[in-house]
């Protein structure tokens, strides 16, 4: 048997009678491999080819705990799919087949119609789990959102963290409440006409009850990554390691109805094979896609400014559906804030926003003057919506010091501005979890690890990070129950009269969006960008039906400029907590007053 005829995910899986299961373990080097169930009775696996064992028609039923013996010791499985008791504790075998779908008659969304909401679970509702998220569905669907994405779920070590500590790729985390919990999630989004999007991490594990490198060469020193040896996707006896997160991200598609892949960092997964990883995931989606008819896709995050990642197979590149457009964040936020530091120093002014709109990347083949080298490549010919843009996101929040928002940053005018200029923009939509209602809690880095050493690091880590902005603050510890505990959202009913108003903007951006002709499709086909001063920005949207012109006006002082047609909305306007009346909007000979910090939305028949 060989590597491709393996369709079998790895671990262990019940079969249909569900009273057998079978076993499927990738350990190369393995003399002997064994299965021990409930801390009494062992079972062997056969050795098969390609470095795997396995075993069919097992005494194993729903419930039943296991751990594997390799040459004497003994592991939880690296590829379970419940650890009740966290990672150090013995895996448990769980029925993903038991769940009764309702949601038969859900195709999902088309890339090109998100509007996504980026949330973390353990923070999102005082529960902290997915169970705590369903009371909110009907909020979010009422806010306009199309789409949830969840920061990653594979079960990490302790109960509280950012996700990207997983060390049980196909585990759902148990403190959130399991891979039951997390169908049922899905299939209540789907109800409701909202998407799933999962984080997930293919560049390296986390560093607590990661077990993987006991069964096999998952990992290799041809390569460094910031997280240590890169994940083995094209080194000797890679077929085994790639079979593992192919599977993986058929599982999260397949199993649990997930809509789409957020892959973090990409830039990090280290193939220099002839078929790179990313492309071979894509070419299995698009199969899986025609055998369930529906519209799964894949987003990545990657810092390289490269189109490789998106572009179709026949011009070489791996044709991933979207990716994040740090660039467009960054323009933002240093236009609004006025921070220079660190790599917001290729940013600033009207100038690289106005780049970034019209091109998605500032840095698209040009010298960076942060980098000191001739950056990223061009976006001639992309759509629009291949890109996701955001004002914040966990990131972005998260890894400032004290894990402050924009409300702590702007005023409130420039908060309802911030919304609008990316919200409207032809790319596609991110909120941050709390950001369409102003949450003033911070967003900050929390971890529960066990391990006395790991804790330690962590918390010398994150001070050396910020040692440069260590004044009068010290970073919070990321080990404290506190920390995490300020990161929690405010519910809606504490919500005050700001707040309010400034979700009833978020609600009408994002309606507006979907309703408006020039959104539909390649918005990028009917958009120019253009800076009319240092602190004032044009964008224009025309099509055969209508022409939509919108002026974005960051500076603190109003501004008055010659625009005809009428007047749809301002971010100035009383009912969302401005101080302009719509008729002092509109001054002699055609001029129209802008407002200070504020966005002016303008329809011309």
């Amino acid at each position: 048997m060989t590597i491709n005829q393996f369709s079998q995910r790895p671990g262990i899986s019940l079969n249909r009678d569900g009273k057998t299961a079978s076993a499927l373990v990738w350990a190369p080097f393995a003399e002997t491999v064994l299965i021990e169930k409930n801390s009494t009775t062992k079972i062997a696996l056969s050795q098969s080819t390609g470095g795997y064992w396995e075993g069919h028609e097992l005494a194993l039923a729903a419930g039943d705990r296991y751990q594997i013996i390799l040459e004497n010791e003994t592991f939880p499985d690296p590829a379970s799919l419940s650890q009740p008791d966290g990672v150090h504790s013995p895996s448990e075998v769980i029925d993903l087949y038991r769940y009764q779908w309702t949601d038969q008659n859900w195709s999902g969304i088309m890339p090109e119609q998100l509007i996504i909401y980026e949330l973390h679970v353990g923070t999102f509702s005082k529960k902290g789990t997915f169970e705590g998220i369903l009371p909110h569905l009907d909020r979010l669907k009422t806010l306009g959102v199309n789409a949830i994405e969840l920061m990653p779920v594979a079960q990490f070590s302790g109960t509280r963290n950012w996700g990207y500590d997983g060390v049980f790729p196909f585990a759902v985390q148990n403190s959130y409440g399991g891979a039951g919990t997390l169908q049922h999630l899905v299939d209540e989004c789907h109800k409701r006409g909202i998407a799933v999007i999962l984080d997930v991490v293919y560049n390296h594990l986390g560093p607590e009850g990661n077990h993987l490198q006991k069964f096999g060469p998952y990992f290799t020193t041809k390569y460094k990554t910031p997280w240590g040896e890169a994940l083995n996707f094209d080194d000797a006896y890679s077929d085994g390691v790639r079979h593992f997160f192919l599977e993986n991200a058929q599982m999260w598609l397949r199993d649990f109805h997930i809509d789409g892949l957020r892959m973090d960092a990409v830039h990090a997964i280290k193939d220099l094979g002839a078929h790179h990883f990313l492309a071979e995931l894509k070419q299995n989606l698009q199969n899986l896609n025609i055998a369930d008819d529906r519209n799964h896709f894949l987003i990545a995050e990657c810092d390289l400014n490269d189109v490789r990642y998106i572009n179709p197979f026949k011009k070489g590149g791996y044709n991933l559906d979207a990716q994040w457009c740090d660039e467009f964040h960054h323009a933002l936020h240093a236009l609004t804030t006025g921070e220079e530091n660190g790599y917001y120093s290729d940013f600033g002014g009207t100038g690289t926003l106005e780049k970034s709109y019209n091109h998605a990347f500032v840095y698209d083949g040009i010298y960076s003057p942060h980098r000191k080298k001739i950056f990223g490549s061009s976006t001639k010919g992309q759509p629009g919506y291949r890109f996701v843009v955001f004002a914040q996101n966990h990131d972005q929040t998260g890894n400032r010091m004290m894990g402050e928002r924009l409300t702590q940053l702007v005023s409130f005018e420039m908060q309802k501005l911030i919304a609008a200029a990316y919200m409207l923009s032809p790319f596609t939509p991110m909120l941050f979890m709390g950001e369409e209602y102003g949450e003033h809690h911070p967003f900050l880095y929390f971890v529960s690890h066990s391990d006395p050493e790991l804790i330690l690091n962590v918390q010398k880590g994150r001070k050396k990070e910020f040692k440069d902005f260590m004044t009068e603050k010290e970073p919070p510890d990321p080990q404290s129950e506190e920390t995490f505990k300020k990161s929690i959202l405010t519910p809606p009913e504490k919500w005050n009269v700001a707040q309010q108003k400034l979700y009833d903007w978020y609600r009408f951006l994002i309606h507006f969006r979907k309703e408006q002709p020039v959104w539909q499709g390649d918005a990028r086909k009917h958009f120019k960008a253009e800076t009319i001063s240092s602190k004032l920005i044009k964008l224009t949207y025309r099509n055969a039906a209508t022409t939509m012109v919108c002026f974005g006006n960051f500076s603190k002082e109003a501004a008055s400029v010659r625009q005809s047609g009428k007047i749809i909305e301002s971010s100035a306007s009383e009912k969302y907590g401005g101080f302009a009346k719509s008729s002092a909007l509109q001054a002699d000979s055609g001029r129209v007053n802008l407002p200070p910090e504020s966005f002016t939305i303008f329809e011309i028949s």
